[in-house]
C-alpha cells in the first residue's frame, strides 16, 4: 500500500508540472519561443481600469411627442449618442396628458426625463424632469444646429464621460442654482456606467446670455488644452419651473419670455404700420395734388426789360411751293441746283 501511494504522489506531482508548463507555453506569444523558463509576472493580465462600483444609477430617457421635424429628431438622436446612460422610447400621442410621462418612466426604470414636444410644426418646447417627484422646467428651443449639420472639426470617443462647465451667474440666482443641479443630475454621466468609457475628453458648457440659457459641447485636445466645437449647439428659453414632475405649482416664471405667437404678431402687425403709413403718404400726395391752385399776384415790375418785336407784314402765299425731288445721291443734288440756276440767268437775261 505504501508503495502504491509513492507512485499515486509522484503522478500527480508530474500532472501538476506538465498543467503549468502546458500554461506558459499559452500564454506565450503567437509564433514566438515557448520557454517553461520565463516567469510568470511578465504573462499575467492587467486589471482592468476602472475598479469601482456603479453607484449613481441615474437614467434618463429621451423621447418626443407625434409632429417633431428632421432637425428635432437628429437632435433628439444627438443627445442619445453623447449620454450613454441615456433610454428611448416610442414617440408619445398628443392627445396624452403630460403626467402620463411619469408612468412611462416608472415602467423603463428612468429617474430622469427629457421630453421634447412639438407645437403647430414649427415650434420646439423641452422638459427637464426629475421623475416622479419633481421638480420640472420647460424651455423654448431655438437655434437648433445637430451634429450632421454643423460639420465641426472636433470630436469625441463614444460613451466618455463629460466635463459640465457653468456660467458663474448660476451661482448667483436661486433659480439658476435650481437648474444647475438639474443639469448636473441629468447631463452627467454616472460614474462607473457599464456602458461609459473611463476617461473625459469633452466639455458641455452653459452660458447664460440674453435672458438664455446657450449649451455648447466641446472637445478637449491633449496637446495644448485648447477647446474645439464638436456639437449640438441649442438655446434654452426658461418658461416655467414647476414644483412637481410636468406640473403643479409654479415656482418661478421668466418675465422676459415671450411666446413665439406673440412675436409673429408682432412682425405682422410692424410689417402692416409700414405698409400703412405708406398709404397714409400716398393720400397726402394725392390730396396736394388735388388742392385748389393759389395765384400769384403779377409783379408789375416783370415787364420792364421786355422789348417789343417790329410787326411783320403778314404774306399771304397764293402759289403752291414746288415739292423738292428726293435725291439720295448728292452728286445728283447739285446737277440738279446747277440746272436751276442756269434757267434762273436765261430767264433774267
Amino acid at each position: 500500500m505504501a508503495g502504491k501511494r509513492k507512485r499515486g504522489a509522484l503522478a500527480a506531482g508530474k500532472a501538476k508540472r506538465a498543467r503549468s508548463a502546458s500554461s506558459a507555453g499559452e500564454a506565450a506569444p503567437e509564433g514566438g519561443p515557448r520557454e517553461s523558463s520565463i516567469p510568470p509576472q511578465e504573462y499575467s493580465i492587467p486589471p482592468p481600469v476602472s475598479q469601482g462600483k456603479w453607484k449613481n444609477k441615474e437614467r434618463v430617457l429621451i423621447f418626443s411627442s407625434r409632429g417633431i421635424n428632421f432637425r428635432t429628431r437628429h437632435l433628439m438622436q444627438d443627445l442619445r449618442t453623447l449620454m450613454p446612460h441615456s433610454k428611448a422610447d416610442t414617440k408619445m400621442d398628443r392627445k396624452d396628458q403630460l403626467f402620463v410621462i411619469n408612468e412611462v418612466c416608472e415602467m423603463k426604470n428612468c429617474n430622469k426625463c427629457i421630453f421634447f414636444e412639438a407645437k403647430k410644426k414649427q415650434d420646439l418646447y423641452m422638459w427637464l424632469s426629475n421623475t416622479p417627484q419633481g421638480p420640472s422646467a420647460k424651455f423654448l428651443v431655438q437655434n437648433v444646429h445637430t451634429l450632421a449639420e454643423l460639420k465641426m472639426t472636433g470630436n469625441c470617443l463614444r460613451g466618455s464621460r463629460p466635463l459640465l462647465s457653468f456660467d458663474p451667474i448660476f451661482d448667483r440666482e436661486p433659480h439658476y442654482a435650481l437648474l444647475k443641479e438639474l443639469f448636473i443630475q441629468i447631463f452627467g454621466t454616472p460614474r462607473y456606467h457599464p456602458k461609459s468609457q473611463p476617461f473625459v475628453d469633452h466639455v458641455f458648457t452653459f452660458t447664460v446670455t440674453d435672458e438664455r440659457i446657450w449649451f455648447r459641447n466641446y472637445q478637449i485636445i491633449e496637446e495644448d488644452a485648447s477647446l474645439v466645437e464638436i456639437g449640438p449647439r441649442f438655446v434654452l428659453n426658461l418658461i416655467k419651473i414647476f414644483q412637481g414632475s410636468f406640473g403643479g405649482p409654479t415656482l418661478y416664471e421668466n418675465p422676459h419670455y415671450q411666446s413665439p405667437n406673440m412675436h409673429r404678431r408682432l412682425i405682422r402687425l410692424s410689417v402692416a404700420a409700414k405698409f400703412r403709413e405708406k398709404q397714409q403718404v400716398k393720400e397726402v400726395q394725392k390730396i396736394k395734388k388735388k388742392g385748389t391752385k393759389v395765384l400769384v399776384e403779377e409783379d408789375p415790375t416783370e415787364v420792364v426789360f421786355e422789348t417789343p418785336a417790329e410787326e411783320k407784314p403778314v404774306e399771304i402765299q397764293l402759289v403752291k411751293p414746288e415739292s423738292k425731288p428726293i435725291v439720295k445721291d448728292k452728286k445728283k443734288l447739285r446737277k440738279i441746283q446747277r440746272k436751276k440756276q442756269k434757267k434762273l440767268f436765261r430767264t433774267e437775261g
